[in-house]
């Protein structure tokens, strides 16, 4: 019988959220970072209406072919009532030993993605089910950080029952004339606005509640520069060196343009040179959030610095960008840690917490034998 010498990783990646044509720009460097010489790797790219596609489907995307002509030929391949036709294909690549997804936003980072996986009794890259959505829901993270006591801005939450309740002259009388809008639940500074007035928080709202049902308005932070660090590990975190963004002042905010489309304007300090505490607290604040939301793996946090020196996290990103400009790996690099490195060591603690969550028990009492428990531990 031959032995394997190689693992089998599974690598999700697109999605149906607004940052799809990013997680495919991840997707491309880790496959490309990746040592072929400890790893087969199986394609899955999941369409924009839901659909994982096979390796050999996905290669075709990967390799530069139109994705909507690939999407719809395989599609018209599937038995679409089957309940498991959405994902059927995972079946078709055999003994995938770790995944990894770079799922960017919904059903990548929401736990969604996360939870499938647990099915499937398989370990994947990337925290679990319930610290995936609680980072991935910016009024959840808050109410978390507030909890512990980490810093982060002041902020009101709006739903669709109370959103008339708040107009703009009781947002400004509670966080200030300037205000930033936010869906809870989207990513790469989708339905962001910077309002002012009125009718720019009026029109922000409005915009925002296309991407979800629940909208923050946060507070701004006067001149703030921004900085990101990096974590990577399990119980035992650590962190990167710390990077920043510097934005053109013409342009309100690090936005989906300059984050993605033309990037031309923005320069990324990586390292960034701060003060001694400066760079300590950050750091400091970054493993707290990291622990407290229960993250694995892998994070990056961003914050926001005053004028006066004091750092804001702003938001928890579980499975972060590793586009040319994504600085998760560029802080990692800047740090020691190799592009390749940095892709062993993930798949390594995805290894690692799946035997953590292996050796659990369940205990449970028979419905015909009240008195006799019993220990019941899933098959391996």
């Amino acid at each position: 019988m031959e032995t394997k010498t190689k693992l089998h990783v599974g690598l999700l990646f697109g999605g149906n959220s607004s940052e799809h044509d990013v997680s495919k720009r991840s997707a491309h460097n880790i496959y490309d970072a990746m040592d072929k010489s400890r790893y087969d790797v199986s394609l899955f790219l999941l369409t924009r209406g839901g659909f994982v596609l096979s390796d050999a489907a996905s290669r075709r995307v990967f390799d530069g072919e139109d994705e909507a002509a690939v999407a719809t030929e395989e599609l018209s391949k599937v038995d679409r009532s089957n309940p498991l036709a959405p994902i059927w294909n995972l079946s078709q690549a055999k003994d995938i030993d770790v995944f990894f997804p770079i799922i960017h936003g919904n059903l990548g980072e929401d736990g969604t993605i996360q939870g499938l996986f647990r099915l499937l009794k398989k370990p994947f890259v990337g925290s679990g089910v319930l610290a995936s959505a609680v980072a991935f829901d910016k009024d959840m993270t808050k109410q978390v950080l507030t909890t512990h006591g980490i810093r982060n801005t002041k902020y009101l939450v709006l739903t669709p029952d109370n959103r008339d309740r708040y107009d703009y002259a009781m947002v400004q009388e509670k966080l200030g004339t300037n205000v930033f809008i936010k869906p809870a639940n989207q990513g790469s500074s989708v339905g962001i606005h910077k309002a002012s007035n009125a009718k720019e928080y009026i029109e922000g709202i409005s915009d925002a509640f296309r991407y979800d049902y629940k909208v923050l308005v946060e507070q701004t932070i006067d001149g703030p520069e921004e900085v990101e660090i990096s974590i990577l590990g399990n119980e035992d975190p650590k962190a990167s060196r710390l990077g920043a963004i510097r934005v053109p002042k013409s342009d309100v905010f690090y936005d989906y343009n300059n984050k993605f489309v033309d990037a031309s304007g923005v320069t990324f300090e990586v390292p960034v040179e701060l003060s001694d505490n400066l760079t300590a607290e950050i750091t400091s604040m970054g493993l707290e959030a990291y622990k407290a939301l229960g993250l694995k793996g892998m994070a990056r946090i961003d914050y926001l610095v005053s004028k006066d020196g004091v750092p804001y996290i702003g938001e928890v990103n579980t499975l972060p960008g590793f586009t040319n400009i994504s600085l998760y790996p560029q802080l990692w690099q800047a740090t020691g840690i190799s592009y390749t490195d940095l892709i062993d060591r993930l798949i390594g603690l995805a290894q690692d917490e799946f035997e953590v969550q292996d050796e659990l028990a369940y205990d449970f009492i028979p419905l015909d034998d009240n008195s006799a428990a019993s220990t019941f531990k899933p098959k391996k």
